[in-house]
């Protein structure tokens, strides 16, 4: 193909080569490489010549397009081709050059905050003998650090999606093999052993001056503060390799023995049978992204989702050999139970609010309206303004004489993902954020959860935590790393101009405000008084955000349709007889 300047089309090429500081004469691009040092801090920058044939001129034409509105198929494995992605490097054998591509901007409307953000996302990667393992939690450094140097299990979520998104799958292959390396060993906190299967909250790399060599650190809740388990580290870990299998289609990690094993231990331990009544996990307070006494003890609806979007991740990943199938039969059965459970339960909206309002109480029967003996006179006053006429959403807790009617986003967006609400229900959440929108978004997204706890109820539930005032960090501050999870529930409810909106609002201030971890305020105002800056999931959030909602294609690596099998939803007056 030669190139005419008689064409416009072939002005276009040269122009998107002038701003991609191609040479034109040879077509050569030269990104920058990043060398990292084992302590993750950049060491040394380079060049790597990466070429484009002339024939490779209608993919640039096709790049400076606007893509046109794709019908996504989550069963299907999303595409990693140039087109629709980013502006990527190719190396000879059509692959994307990994570290040595920090640009990842769109494919239309670059914002500048994404290539700062991918400058910060290389920053933040931890090195352990010279292989990618992770990132850090924050790189504020003027500040002390505590465990913000860490790479945590659930922080690294965002990342690992980005990073594939990229096609920078070594580090989050790496990541799942050393996380599942530290589950093996021997957990200890006090006098007391820890369950096998228990994956760590947090790891860091030091250096060891006796053996002159890094080795990992990890904490599996016991220096966290109130000394508890995270619940969720095992949850993410599993639905991540599904995500990572998923994209990459390389189901090999997934089946080695060691990631099997790894799988069966964590099943085994919310699998177990005890005293429980109902289908749910029972948790303490502080076992989730919600690491301090919030009252959330008990069922909180983030565990549940999470561990509902895990059960159905591990069906995907589970050989079907001997010990696999056994584990199989019981997630079925445990699916089953506890969709009904959470769907019913769990469940509030308009008509659902006025029952409860007219409960009976102290009912002793299998036909009982109110199984759970909840007082009427506890529902809280703001709930019935909260409430709109079209929405709903899944509550905070529920437990004997006790519902706890608090919004937590976290819950309610991986119940959309991972298809525990049924599509009118995720279409009466998305209600619900359209109509309170002030509240749950406001001028920065988005709250963890609503409304915050004051006074007196603040005192009692979080024991006077300086840090969890009223509407700050986990009562009810803005986090924008939940930025990802609402434009991906936004992209498979059909609304993506929800998360646009949120997207837009997140990008007038993150990148001035330097990625706060959290913002503070009734509306999201102010950064928080105790707020990291440089956050890596508020960096990561925002990216993934930002590619899912360009490329909708990446949603099938953390999406899971309703699976058809399952049991059609009963009335409650039937689940006795079932």
């Amino acid at each position: 193909m030669f190139f005419t300047l008689n064409d416009p089309s072939h002005w276009a090429v040269f122009c998107f080569i002038f701003i991609l500081h191609i040479d034109p004469n040879s077509l050569t691009m030269c990104p920058l490489r990043i060398n990292g040092s084992p302590n993750g801090n950049v060491k040394t920058l380079g060049s790597a010549g990466t070429i484009f044939e002339a024939e490779d001129s209608d993919i640039l034409l096709r790049i400076m397009e606007r893509p046109r509105a794709i019908n996504v198929s989550f069963e299907e494995r999303p595409s990693n081709e140039l087109l629709s992605n980013h502006f990527e490097c190719l190396s000879p054998h059509g692959r994307r050059s990994g570290f040595n591509s920090p640009r990842s901007y769109t494919s239309f409307e670059a914002h500048a905050m994404v290539g700062e953000a991918w400058e910060n996302m290389k920053r933040s990667i931890v090195y352990y003998r010279r292989q990618p393992v992770g990132t850090v939690a924050a790189m504020d450094h003027s500040v002390e650090e505590l465990n913000y140097d860490q790479v945590f299990v659930r922080d690294f979520v965002p990342s690992a999606l980005a990073f594939l998104m990229n096609g920078e799958e070594e580090v989050v292959k790496n990541f799942l093999l050393k996380t599942l390396h530290l589950q093996s060993w021997e957990k200890m906190i006090d006098q007391f052993k820890l369950g096998e299967g228990v994956m760590p909250a947090s790891f860091k790399v030091i250096h060891n001056p006796v053996r002159n060599r890094e080795i990992l650190i990890a904490d599996f809740g016991e220096s966290a503060i109130g000394r508890v388990a995270p619940v969720d580290s095992g949850f993410w870990w599993i639905i991540l390799l599904r995500a990572y299998t998923r994209h990459t289609g390389d189901s090999s990690l997934a089946e080695m023995p060691e990631c099997q094993r790894g799988m069966r231990l964590i099943l085994t331990l919310c699998l177990s049978e005890a005293f429980d009544t109902f289908p749910t996990l029972l948790c303490a307070d502080g076992c989730c992204m919600i690491d301090r006494r919030m009252g959330v003890y008990g069922y909180p609806i983030e565990i549940q989702a999470l561990f509902f979007m895990a059960l159905r991740c591990a069906l995907l990943l589970l050989k079907q050999d001997q010990e696999g199938k056994e584990f199989i039969e019981r997630i079925v059965k445990r699916l089953h139970a506890l969709s009904f459970h959470m769907r019913n339960y769990f469940w509030l909206d308009l008509k659902q609010l006025n029952d409860i309002y007219r409960y009976k109480t102290e009912e002793y029967s299998h036909t009982a309206v109110n199984k759970f003996n909840v007082m009427p006179d506890s529902l809280p006053d703001w709930v019935f303004d909260f409430m709109p006429t079209r929405g709903g959403y899944f509550i905070g807790n529920v437990s004997p004489a006790r519902m706890d009617f608090r919004w937590f986003c976290l819950g309610n967006c991986v119940a959309i993902l991972s298809s525990l609400a049924t599509p009118e229900q995720a279409s009466a959440i998305m209600d619900l954020i359209e109509s309170r929108w002030d509240e749950l978004v406001g001028e920065m997204p988005l709250k963890i959860c609503y409304p915050a706890l004051e006074s007196h109820e603040w005192r009692i539930v979080t024991g006077c935590d300086p840090k969890n005032t009223r509407w700050s960090y986990h009562n009810g501050g803005s986090w924008p790393v939940l930025l990802w999870l609402l434009t991906a529930a936004c992209i498979k409810t059909g609304r993506p101009q929800i998360a646009r909106r949120a997207i837009e609002l997140a990008e007038n201030r993150l990148s001035k405000d330097h990625w706060p971890e959290y913002y503070d305020g009734k509306t999201g105002r102010y950064i928080g008084k105790q707020a990291r800056k440089f956050q890596t999931w508020s960096i990561s959030g925002y990216l993934v955000a930002k590619m899912m909602l360009e490329d909708p294609s990446h949603l099938g690596m953390i999406s899971l349709e309703e699976d058809k099998q399952m049991k059609p939803l009963m009335k409650r007056s039937t689940s006795w007889t079932c």
